[in-house]
């Protein structure tokens, strides 16, 4: 039942359907900065396709192929059966509680690590995406230049920039899903070409199975867990999903968790992909050290213009979910911390010339080192994300429950955040001074640390650093919160009333949308001091954002 309407506060004006100017900007923002209705929500195979977009970088066999001339195929094998057990447990998990909230991962680290104190997680996310799109770029790039020997590669740089943009402008419902879904077969039947290719020209020999380490390098631990630890690198894929996730259905948690961000995605993103680019590299790759165009050129030089296809197939196809994840983030990151209010539109194409621009500066070797650091963050976020879901769940606390609202949590959340940077922080530190030691244990040390450290603060504080408590919700005056749209004083547009709050700095306390909140100084103010003084409870809002 909703609540009465209190004395003084301003009735609210509510529609039962889609405000259409909110739809029109959803059609290119995919409610980036707020939470998506079920309205909005993609079908099942929609949101496979799309996401599937992951399943089809060179990236994916190159690692594989690195990882066994390190550790070994038969090691690599397990490590990777291990990691699609890890993938598949925690992707499922994230999947359902995103699709559950509607909200990015973004919004999300806000109940991690506050409003404030959140900014940090779409800068690693969007920056993570965007390097991708960068290595990914510059494959396709690399071979167009090799292959027609026209022109200098800063104009394939810019070329394959340029196009991507386009690609990515509509959002995952308009054209991710569908460019995807067309080009995912060719992908898979391009793979199997080339395979039988190489057999038929070089021969096969089983040799590639039982295939050991090349060097002889002290791994301090198995090799199976040097194999799954190098795999914990990339697990950036999993705030990823959050993204994606946030866009299905609930009804769809099953389907989506076993096939859409489960086993199946992980068996042929992971699997597949390292088993061919094991072979691969066993067979074709003779000349001078592995690395991603050297193999990329032994698929070239194989099949000639097929295998011209084939590397722009699979590096299109990742490319456009490396712009849009890194459009989105870069979307909520400059407009927390900059107040820079861009449409997503705009950010797709400053991505392209981000791209473009680091394209031009070489950049393999320092970006490599930058995604190693990224990913001791990315371990770090996730660990803290699976302890707080599991306080949730302790707490019989519904995702529809969790708070972002920038009046109802505060500035930072000391506990996460400290347990963040700390984890992090030596994390990194062990990657950098602590030689093969680091590079196997960094990742796992980092995972433990941080969820240590957050589940004692924890336990330690509550939820005086989780969340304000503060009265006059407009969820509570409704019937429905996710049916139910509310007229934003701030904009005059309707959002559901899952994101709406009352901006206590008004003398009617009008409602207000999470984008706009975010943006009022005066309401962030008025609603810490609401929440030190008000009936409703009390907790730590004593870090307060200054202009």
């Amino acid at each position: 039942m909703s609540e009465p309407l209190t004395p003084g506060h301003r009735p609210l004006q509510i529609i039962d359907h889609d405000d259409p100017e909110v739809v029109r900007s959803a059609a290119t923002e995919d409610y980036a900065l707020h939470v998506a209705p079920f309205t909005w929500r993609s079908g099942r195979v929609s949101l496979l396709m799309a996401w599937y977009a992951f399943a089809s970088a060179m990236f994916w066999l190159i690692v594989g192929a690195t990882v066994a001339l390190v550790a070994g195929t038969k090691d690599t094998l397990i490590g990777l059966g291990l990691s699609v057990l890890a993938y598949s447990v925690i992707g499922g998990l994230i999947s359902r509680y995103a699709a559950r909230t509607g909200i990015s991962s973004a919004l999300f680290s806000r109940c991690l690590f506050g409003y404030l104190g959140s900014v940090i997680a779409p800068l690693i996310i969007g920056a993570t995406a965007l390097y991708y799109g960068v290595f990914e770029g510059s494959v396709i790039a690399s071979v167009l230049h090799q292959y027609s020997g026209a022109g200098p590669i800063e104009l394939w740089y810019f070329i394959v920039a340029a196009y991507s943009i386009p690609l990515v402008v509509g959002g995952v419902r308009k054209w991710l899903d569908k460019i995807n879904g067309i080009l995912l077969p060719f992908y898979y039947i391009g793979l199997i070409v080339v395979v039988v290719w190489a057999v038929a020209r070089h021969g096969y020999s089983n040799d590639w199975l039982t295939a050991g380490p090349v060097t002889d390098v002290n791994l301090h631990a198995p090799g199976w867990f040097f194999a799954f630890t190098t795999y914990m690198g990339v697990w950036i894929m999993i705030p990823f999903t959050w993204d994606y996730a946030r866009l299905a259905r609930t009804a769809d948690a099953r389907y989506h968790r076993w096939l859409t961000f489960g086993p199946l995605f992980y068996v042929l993103t992971l699997v597949v992909n390292a088993v061919v680019g094991i072979f691969l590299a066993n067979t074709l790759v003779t000349n001078g050290p592995l690395s991603e165009l050297s193999a990329v050129d032994g698929i070239v030089k194989l099949a000639g213009i097929f295998g011209v296809a084939l590397v722009w197939i699979s590096q299109t196809r990742i490319n456009t979910a490396n712009y849009y994840l890194a459009s989105i983030n870069a979307e909520s990151f400059f407009a927390r911390l900059l107040r820079i209010h861009l449409s997503r539109r705009v950010w797709v194409v400053l991505i392209g010339i981000a791209a473009f621009g680091l394209m031009l500066t070489n950049p393999i070797s320092y970006l490599l080192k930058s995604l190693q650091w990224q990913g001791v963050f990315v371990v770090a976020w996730i660990a803290i994300a699976l302890v707080y879901l599991a306080f949730a769940r302790r707490d019989r606390r519904a995702a529809e429950d969790f708070e972002f609202r920038p009046g109802r949590i505060p500035a930072f959340n000391a506990v996460g955040l400290v347990s963040w940077l700390v984890a992090s922080a030596a994390g990194i530190t062990l990657a950098q001074a602590a030689g093969p030691f680091g590079a196997t244990w960094s990742a796992p040390i980092t995972f433990v640390l941080a969820a240590a450290m957050y589940a004692i603060g924890r336990f330690a504080t509550g939820e005086r650093h989780v969340v304000l408590r503060r009265p006059f919700d407009p969820r509570a005056e409704v019937e429905d919160p996710w049916e139910a749209r509310i007229r934003c004083a701030s904009c005059d547009r309707h959002y559901v009333a899952q994101e709406m709050d009352r901006n206590p700095a008004t003398s009617d306390h009008a409602p207000i949308c999470a984008e706009c909140g975010s943006n009022d100084l005066a309401y962030l103010r008025a609603s810490y001091a609401e929440a030190r003084s008000g009936s409703a409870g009390r907790a730590d809002a004593n870090l307060v954002p200054s202009d």
